[in-house]
């Protein structure tokens, strides 16, 4: 068996990084392949593993090799708190283009139309993974597998299905694009085949999107206050379908 580091770099290339222990657990949990895993303390993450993620605390001690502090800082743009840290394979492209045109869809797919933050698009991922979202699309030039993204999506990229697309090929469903001149959310019921379509953080609805929109909503919001945080947005709306439609029989399992 080659040594963690020989493994390390030769999966590197186009690998998913998976930093901490929340994004190895999670992935594993969703079926994630992870061909090598590195801890600082193999003790300490066993033992974090038995507290919080007894479901796989057995594959994790048949995974992880354990690193010096030294050598996991050069794996690592920004060492994790956990000092854990794997590559995954990325799903492939086209696994998550038949998720998302998968027809009918019991949960809606969420668009981030040019997103700039690349923490922001991590959490809106880890909330359309708890709310069980078909996927998560971005448009635009923003990796949505970007280690930030990943790191901010605390490994859940696999628990649903994530994409970058151009604002054409997005998934068929009735469009539904949030936007301060739409009709209150409240309203509307979602349907489980919605397409949900969030603007940028600074700029909002690119004009492509907002002409192909079927429906502008708008989320209730007090005078004078200008905006929601981009994963804030996203919560409220997938809560209002969830509560709405179907999606009101999604498991409240902590993730």
């Amino acid at each position: 068996m080659t040594d963690p580091l020989s493994r390390w770099r030769a999966h590197a290339e186009g690998a998913v990084l998976l930093d901490g222990f929340h994004a190895l657990k999670h992935a594993l949990r969703f079926g994630a392949e992870v061909p090598v895993a590195v801890t600082t303390d193999r003790a300490e993450a066993l033992a974090l593993a038995e507290e919080l993620a007894g479901d796989v605390r057995a594959t994790l001690d048949a995974l992880l090799t354990e690193v010096s502090g030294q050598a996991y800082a050069t794996l690592v743009p920004r060492p994790h708190p956990t000092g854990v840290a794997a590559l995954a394979v990325r799903p492939s492209r086209e696994a998550n283009l038949r998720a998302l045109d998968r027809a009918p869809r019991t949960a809606p797919v969420v668009v981030l139309d040019n997103p700039r933050n690349l923490g922001n698009a991590g959490a809106v991922i880890r909330l359309a993974a708890g709310f069980g979202a078909t996927g998560v699309v971005t448009t635009g030039t923003l990796d949505p597998w970007h280690p930030t993204v990943v790191r901010g999506g605390a490994g859940l990229h696999f628990a649903t299905a994530v994409e970058r697309l151009g604002v054409g090929e997005l998934p068929a469903g009735p469009l539904f694009a949030l936007d301060p001149e739409g009709e209150d959310i409240r309203g509307t019921r979602l349907p489980d085949d919605a397409v949900l379509a969030f603007g940028s953080e600074r700029t909002g609805l690119s004009p492509e999107l907002r002409a192909r929109a079927d429906h502008l909503l708008r989320l209730p919001m007090r005078p004078q206050v200008s905006s929601y945080n981009l994963a804030t947005s996203v919560a409220m709306t997938l809560y209002h379908w969830s509560a709405t439609g179907a999606g009101a029989g999604v498991p409240g399992d902590e993730l």
